[in-house]
């Protein structure tokens, strides 16, 4: 596991260095969580929900045809003919 020592600043600001932001692939506009274990700040990285349904692992197949089917009937339940 990496360990590197930081300084907390005036206003409370924890910066993640390069190494450690590069090891769990946190860039630039990620999101993250922080949470309290004990007397530790555990932050862990928020999956992109776009990016996760574009390279996630699929578990569902459908063919063009049943999307569009399913959606013409999703519309008229919803609006009507």
């Amino acid at each position: 596991m990496s360990e590197v020592k930081t300084k907390i600043t005036k206003k409370f600001t924890l910066y993640i260095p390069k190494s450690i932001a590069r090891a769990v692939g946190l860039k630039e506009g990620d999101y993250v969580k922080m949470r309290v274990e004990g007397s530790k700040i555990v932050v862990e990285r928020v999956p992109d929900l776009f990016e996760l349904a574009l390279k996630g692992p699929k578990f569902a197949k459908t063919t063009f045809e049943e999307f569009e089917r399913e959606s013409e009937e999703m519309q008229d339940e919803l609006f009507g003919d």
